[in-house]
């Protein structure tokens, strides 16, 4: 089995907005929360920042652990062709606020983009289901209508 371990971060601004990523790595695009898989040794909080950044422009500073969401993906829903078998995801997932930095979209990586959405808009955007659950553990209402995918490692 393998195993991916990521950080990811729920980001708020003003008017309630939240920020997302633009997922363009597998075989459907969705929006997802900023953030990605720990480098080897890597401390959880400082990718979460190092992703952030990366995907986003904007510095951040960490306030809080909200949760750690695990997830068993089958060999057969995997995305990576040479996949023997199942893949073990543990997201790490942080509440975190802007400190700097300038909105810019990530150029050669797995997102392509990233934007503000107000919490009605993101209920009505093809998303990943990791953006539900972190919404739940930041306790913020936005469940409803929408279109949530569960690529892996997401």
């Amino acid at each position: 089995m393998d195993m991916r371990v990521a950080a990811y971060a729920v980001i708020t601004g003003t008017d309630d907005r939240l920020l997302l990523a633009h997922w363009v790595e597998g075989r459907r695009a969705a929006w997802t929360l900023p953030g990605g898989g720990l480098e080897a040794g890597e401390d959880p909080e400082r990718a979460v920042r190092r992703e952030v950044r990366e995907e986003t422009g904007y510095r951040v500073v960490v306030d809080a652990l909200l949760g750690i969401h695990s997830r068993v993906i089958p060999a057969s829903s995997r995305l990576s062709t040479d996949a023997e078998g199942p893949l073990h995801t543990l997201r790490i997932v942080y509440r975190a606020h802007v400190v700097g930095g300038h909105l810019r979209h990530e150029v050669g990586g797995s997102t392509d983009r990233a934007e503000w959405f107000g919490l009605p808009a993101v209920r009505k955007l093809r998303r990943v289901q990791l953006v539900d659950i972190a919404l739940r553990m930041a306790k913020i209402p936005a469940r409803g209508e929408g279109r949530s995918v569960t690529p892996e490692g997401l």
